[in-house]
């Protein structure tokens, strides 16, 4: 699969997933909170099927270009 989700995206992802599941674990939120895996799995695999079916992505680095 193609990597379509960029560095900030990535990060805020993966914060926002951890910060749902710790929520729900500790009771301060219902088991919706487990809906934060998808964010989480997202953000650390660095793809998102729903950029996928858009065409959208938020990376800004060529994958085409070979590194410094």
């Amino acid at each position: 699969m193609k990597k379509n989700v960029g560095s900030l995206d990535s990060v805020m992802r993966v914060a926002t997933g951890l910060v749902l599941i710790v929520a729900t674990m500790f009771g301060l939120i219902g088991l919706w909170g487990w809906l934060g895996l998808i964010p989480l799995v997202t953000g650390l695999f660095r793809v998102c099927p729903s950029y996928m079916l858009s065409g959208f992505s938020t990376r800004t680095d060529k994958p085409d270009q070979p590194p410094p």
